[in-house]
């Protein structure tokens, strides 16, 4: 593989990667928090209702497992393309 095609296939993955994390970003903030909140307000959790919950902490612990997750799979990635550190 040419060092032009292992570029666009390490930029492709990367980008895969941050679509992940955006539709994730995407669902728990909007989808979770807001649009769906009517639905899953049934659901006690910590003594709230799940979709508080997720507007209030959830959305915030999920993002700090994406950045987690993200960091552990570009680095995955990064090695995978031989361009890590």
């Amino acid at each position: 593989m040419s060092d032009r095609q292992s570029s666009n296939a390490y930029w492709q993955a990367n980008l895969r990667i941050i679509y992940i994390c955006l539709a994730i970003w995407a669902l728990v903030s909007y989808g979770f928090a807001i649009i769906l909140r009517p639905l899953i307000s049934m659901i006690p959790v910590g003594g709230t209702d799940l979709g508080f919950w997720f507007a209030q902490q959830g959305s915030i612990l999920v993002f700090i497992v994406l950045i987690f997750w993200y960091a552990a799979r570009m680095n995955k990635l990064d090695a995978e393309y031989g361009v890590d550190e």
